[in-house]
Order: C-alpha cells, then sequence, then structure tokens
C-alpha cells in the first residue's frame, strides 16, 4: 500500500475576509474530492484572509498511481485564476518505509 500526501499553499486574489476565503476555497477542495476521488481540506494558514494550505491524500495499491492522482490535483489547483500556486510539497509513504 502506498500513501501519498500532498500541500498546495496558495495565494488567494482580493479577498478582504475569511468568509470570502472560504468561499474561494471550499469549491476547489470540493472539486478535488469530487474528480479525483481524495481526501482533500484546508489544512492551514486559517487566520490569513489571502493564505491557505490545501491538504491532499491518496492511497493506492501502485506508487505511480498515487503520483498520477497528486500532479493531477496540483495541476487542477495551478489552473484555478483566482488561486496562485506558491508552493506544493509531495511525500510519500510505502511498504518499505521504516515504521
Amino acid at each position: 500500500m502506498y500513501v501519498g500526501a500532498l500541500e498546495l499553499d496558495v495565494l488567494l486574489g482580493d479577498v478582504r475576509s475569511l468568509k470570502q476565503k472560504r468561499s474561494l476555497v471550499r469549491p476547489v477542495v470540493a472539486e478535488l474530492r469530487r474528480r479525483f476521488d481524495v481526501a482533500a481540506a484546508e489544512a492551514g494558514h486559517a487566520d490569513l484572509h489571502r493564505r491557505a494550505l490545501i491538504g491532499v491524500s491518496a492511497v493506492s495499491g501502485e506508487a505511480g498511481h498515487v503520483r498520477e492522482v497528486l500532479d493531477a490535483c496540483e495541476r487542477l489547483v495551478a489552473a484555478h485564476p483566482e488561486l496562485e500556486l506558491l508552493a506544493a510539497r509531495h511525500r510519500m509513504i510505502g511498504p518499505d518505509d521504516e515504521r
């Protein structure tokens, strides 16, 4: 079993409140879940209006499949014009990793 995690640090456009921030981030998280069948959530920068950290995880029996799914998730977020992707961090845990 392989578990992949992806952290997407994004800068939001003209956002002046946490309510506006949620209105931009929630649909993106929902789209990630729906299109790629992954676990996704806003996972950081909760107190900042113009920044968000979106966490995504996927599980599969094949490492290549996990990488493909997480790469597609990164591309989807990068393609949203109202978001600027600042950084993406990938992590993979597999059967050969120490416990």
